[in-house]
């Protein structure tokens, strides 16, 4: 699965800890989706698109 968490969060002007923050996880988290080297659980990805009013689709690359 691939994302386009870093493209939504420079169009929004977030960093990593700002949205860690508002989808209330670590950083270490925010980095290790936006290198794939993580699947968030169904509740973080609803969060993540919650914060940038997406749908998780538009967000989460499913292959």
């Amino acid at each position: 699965m691939n994302n386009r968490i870093k493209e939504y969060r420079a169009k929004n002007n977030l960093t990593q800890e700002d949205l860690a923050k508002k989808v209330n996880v670590r950083r270490e988290t925010i980095v290790f989706l936006e290198k794939n080297k993580y699947n968030p659980s169904l509740k973080l990805a609803h969060d993540i698109a919650i914060v940038f009013d997406s749908k998780i689709e538009e967000i989460f690359i499913f292959d």
